[in-house]
């Protein structure tokens, strides 16, 4: 089987500034995120010969999309695949470049929250959604924490403090990205005091609802030479849907085999065999900070049960040796389904490209990003790999 890597690059990334938007709708976020992109890539709308368009509560068609762009009379394909939707919108997208159907094409994924009414934290499924919860995620995922704690020994202070430091983290990588919802520090004490939510879950392990849109020009690696030099490279595309995850009556809750088998597949693709070591930066679903904590070893970056030995030893930190959500995650983005999945990708390619400001590591070669979600029953993971161009 042939797989993705090094077929097709994005030359070309945009994403709009995330959060509480009642200045905008839908057609200005994506007018917001895709014109970055162009200006970006360096191409004209009518460069792009067909779009995958990433939502999961706004539209049901692609229409929308065209609309907006003025993309006339263009294939527009609209995606909906639970948390992982925008990151399925590029993959898609990429695929059918790599198929030689197309030579420039744009994946875009949009979400409007605010104007929904939706007060929920953590994630939102619209009414009627087939993948909505029956119970609220915050309870879905305070379960994972319970149970994780428990099965590892873990004294409720100790587990809560660790959760904290990963809050803690990822809001302070969000300070210094201007795109950001939330853009403050928050200390572990205030995590650790915040009011209950879904116990032991509290108001700062939740990430927030917010509004956004980002956007990804997807092209061939030798048209992408024509554009710029810094193109990035897709390595690997993982994705795994569960057919019983919570119906399973041997899921302890302690990890979710999705994320495994999502993160399998695109490691076997980029030709990873040590993801701790291989991989520079990741950005993850940290939904929840139990979330990330647990993602931190379905990925492979930590043993099974001893991911908080390095949250406490700050290995995820910008500082540390595996930098984990680097532009401050869900935690300071929120959670607008659509976008978020390719607001990941902007952070990965611009952290390759030594762009991302006072956040920019110092080493940023290879970038992962990853997606989690769906409900009792079926959880949908995706796992994305990219490099650099040389």
């Amino acid at each position: 089987m042939q797989g993705i890597k090094d077929r097709v690059a994005v030359i070309g990334m945009g994403c709009s500034r995330f959060g509480e938007r009642w200045d905008a709708g839908v057609p200005d976020l994506m007018v917001e995120a895709a014109y970055e992109a162009y200006e970006d890539a360096g191409i004209d709308p009518k460069d792009i010969q067909a779009a995958w368009l990433g939502t999961v509560g706004s539209f049901r068609t692609g229409q929308p999309l065209a609309q907006a762009l003025k993309l006339d009379y263009l294939p527009i394909t609209r995606v909906e695949n639970a948390c992982a939707t925008a990151t399925d919108a590029f993959r898609n997208a990429c695929y059918a470049v790599a198929a030689g159907i197309y030579d420039i094409v744009l994946a875009l994924g949009v979400e409007k929250l605010k104007d929904s009414g939706i007060s929920g934290l953590g994630s939102y499924e619209p009414p009627g959604s087939d993948v909505a919860p029956p119970v609220p995620p915050p309870s879905q995922f305070a379960l994972a924490a319970t149970r994780y704690f428990h099965h590892y020994g873990i004294p409720y202070e100790d587990g809560k403090r660790i959760l904290a430091q990963i809050a803690s983290k990822n809001h302070h990588n969000g300070t210094m990205n201007n795109k950001a919802h939330f853009q403050r520090e928050v200390s572990v004490d205030q995590v650790m005091s915040a009011p209950m939510i879904a116990w032991p879950l509290g108001l700062y392990d939740c990430c927030g609802v917010s509004d956004g849109s980002a956007a990804a020009i997807i092209t061939t690696p030798e048209i992408a030479k024509s554009f710029r030099q810094d193109y990035m490279l897709v390595k690997g595309l993982g994705l795994s849907v569960g057919a019983f995850g919570m119906l399973r009556d041997d899921w302890d809750f302690t990890s979710f085999p999705e994320n495994v088998r999502a993160s399998q597949a695109a490691y076997q693709e980029a030709g990873i065999t040590n993801p701790r070591e291989e991989i520079d930066l990741a950005s993850v679903h940290d939904c929840f900070t139990i979330t990330e904590l647990i993602i931190m070893e379905d990925l492979g970056f930590s043993p099974q049960g001893r991911a908080r030995e390095d949250v406490e030893a700050g290995a995820f930190t910008l500082e540390g040796d595996l930098p984990v959500n680097t532009d401050g995650g869900l935690k300071c983005f929120g959670h607008p389904i659509g976008a978020s999945g390719i607001r990941m990708i902007y952070e990965v390619y611009k952290q390759l490209q030594g762009k991302a400001g006072d956040r920019q590591l110092k080493k940023a070669d290879m970038g992962l990003t990853h997606n989690l979600g769906g409900r009792p029953g079926s959880f949908t993971a995706s796992v994305s790999i990219f490099g650099r161009a040389d």
